[in-house]
Order: structure tokens, then C-alpha cells, then sequence
């Protein structure tokens, strides 16, 4: 007799259940993938208090073995030695790849050419090259004039300099100073053609806003990786304010999940956890293999969730019905 195979949709109860976005998701409740990859992303620490917590989260998180840890930058390069500081640490002590943040505000193309060589004599092979925020007090982005204008001229400029690894980011809902979602899907195909690996998108929280502009960039012939950006909502009003900066919208079912929360953390993180959870296992049936979490320096919802996207430390045992499907 052939052993029953486990079926590769939902049932139809599991779908209606999973049903969420428009389309049938794949339940929490059903077998974990095995390929899935992931990346997370940090802040450098401002206090002790601060980069205390830091290393706990990146403790945490460094056996999952992800693809790489990040490290943003502050505008204007407001915490470039804190940045270099902490992507040279964690480096150190965990052995995984780290990712530096590298902006092109306030600071001339000789400037910021210094930080990539002090990066590339330290053994970082990767960056993350942004055209970055405007600095406090300025209402809008004005490019240095000794400096690279955009992201795409930092890209090209890096790889002149060394054979740098480099990621740039995406925006499913358009960047907020983009004439148009046109002209912003250009200046992505242009950092791409500067020398791009992948491009980590902005975070978003409506899964068909993100398929369909996974379409458009393979549409106008993009073809790097494109990695959802996830955010886990530790605080709605901090994710609020996050979304307003950045131009992502806020569902009204996502306001409606959190509304009289604020004073009720416990709850907030287990809904926290499901939505983003429920998120990517929407994504992975839809192909998606690799997944990049905004930590917040926080690692305990990152790690819930990649159990759930069915990452695990890499010592741990094999689970057994794993090794039993697999012997």
C-alpha cells in the first residue's frame, strides 16, 4: 500500500480559514518550509542600556544563520563611527556577514569613498547603498555637490572602489519623492544596472501591494532578488509614524487588529507575531524564498516567526517528523 502524500494545497476548510488577502494562504497550522532564508536588520545602540539590548538580539538571532545582518546610518552620517563600530563587532563575534548602511547625504564623494575603504580594510563586503533621509530640520532631499547625487551614483562609485556586494532598496508603494511609480521603478532599474545583487524592499503590510510590484519589476526586466522588508508591529503608533515617513499605508484591518492595545503589550505581541507570521507564509506560497526583518533591535517576534517560516538554530536537532520525511 503507497503511504498517503500530504497534500500540497490547503484543504478547503484550512482555506477558508487562511483566506485573507484575496487568495488562498498557507495556514500557520500546516508543514513548515525548508527553504526559506532570512536577513535582519539593527540600529546602532546610542547608550549602554541600548547596546546591551543589541547584543542580546543579536545573540539571539545570529544562530539562525542568516544570510547577513544589517546596520543603518544615520542622515547625514550622524552615527557613521557608532555604524562602523557595530558592523565591524558583530562581524567579529558572530562570523556571519554583515551589511553596512551607507548614505549619500551631506558628505562629499571623498567622504563617504573613506568610510567604504575603511569598511573594505575591515573585511565588510557588503553594503547597503541608499540615497538617504533628508537630515533633521530639512524639509526636503538636496543632493552635496562634491557628493553622489542619487543611489545609483553611490552604487556605481562603490563598485569602482572595491568589488562590493551591494543591496539597494525597493518600494512597493512608491517612494514619497518619486515624480511617479514609473520614474520610481526606473531609478530602481538604474541602481541595478550600477552593480545591484538585490533590492530589500520598504516595508508594507498588504501582500497584494507587494505581487504586484514583483510583476512590474519583472515586467521592465529587473531580474536581481527582490526581498520583502518586514516590520513586526512592536508599537502601532511608532509603525504609524514609520508609514507616514516612508509612504506606506496602514490597513484598516491592521489599525482595526490593534485598536485598544496600546496599554496591553503582551496581547499587542501575539498579535504582533500572527499577522507577521501569517504574512510570510502568505508570501512563501507565492514564491517568495527569503525574507529581511526590520528587528527594531528587538530579536523575540523575529525569532517567533522564523520558527514559524520553519528556520531554526543551526545546531539544533532535526525535528523528527522532518528526518523521517527526509530519510
Amino acid at each position: 500500500m503507497s503511504s498517503p502524500k500530504s497534500p500540497s494545497r490547503p484543504a478547503p476548510e484550512a482555506a477558508i480559514a487562511a483566506r485573507r488577502f484575496g487568495r488562498v494562504a498557507l495556514p500557520i497550522a500546516a508543514p513548515l518550509p525548508s527553504d526559506v532564508a532570512v536577513s535582519f536588520e539593527f540600529f546602532p545602540p546610542k547608550s549602554d542600556k541600548a547596546e546591551e539590548s543589541l547584543w542580546e538580539c543579536v545573540e539571539r538571532l545570529a544562530p539562525l544563520a542568516p544570510r547577513f545582518f544589517s546596520v543603518t546610518y544615520g542622515a547625514g552620517g550622524t552615527t557613521r563611527e557608532r555604524t562602523h563600530a557595530t558592523v565591524v563587532r558583530i562581524q567579529e563575534r558572530t562570523g556571519r556577514a554583515v551589511a553596512a548602511h551607507l548614505t549619500c547625504v551631506q558628505a562629499t564623494r571623498a567622504e563617504v569613498e573613506a568610510v567604504a575603504d575603511r569598511y573594505w580594510a575591515a573585511g565588510i563586503r557588503h553594503i547597503v547603498a541608499l540615497r538617504g533621509d533628508p537630515p533633521a530640520g530639512a524639509s526636503r532631499y538636496e543632493p552635496h555637490p562634491g557628493g553622489f547625487a542619487y543611489a545609483g551614483d553611490l552604487v556605481a562609485g562603490l563598485k569602482r572602489l572595491h568589488d562590493f556586494e551591494i543591496s539597494v532598496a525597493a518600494y512597493p508603494e512608491v517612494h514619497p519623492a518619486a515624480s511617479s511609480p514609473a520614474a520610481d521603478l526606473e531609478n530602481l532599474k538604474r541602481k541595478v544596472e550600477a552593480g545591484a545583487v538585490r533590492a530589500i524592499t520598504q516595508f508594507f503590510f498588504d501582500i497584494d501591494v507587494f505581487l504586484r510590484f514583483r510583476d512590474l519589476v519583472a515586467a521592465a526586466g529587473i531580474a536581481v532578488p527582490l526581498i520583502p522588508g518586514v516590520l513586526p508591529v512592536t508599537n502601532f503608533a511608532r509603525v504609524t509614524e514609520f508609514a507616514r515617513a516612508c509612504g506606506a499605508a496602514i490597513p484598516g484591518w491592521l489599525a482595526d487588529l490593534f485598536a485598544g492595545l496600546d496599554e496591553d503589550p503582551e496581547t499587542r505581541k501575539l498579535v504582533a507575531a500572527t499577522v507577521a507570521a501569517e504574512q510570510c507564509r502568505t508570501l512563501h506560497a507565492e514564491g517568495v524564498g527569503q525574507f529581511h526583518f526590520y528587528t527594531l533591535n528587538r530579536a523575540d517576534l523575529a525569532y517567533a516567526i522564523c520558527r514559524i517560516l520553519g528556520v531554526r538554530d543551526a545546531g539544533a536537532a532535526v525535528p523528527a517528523a522532518k528526518a523521517a520525511a527526509t530519510s
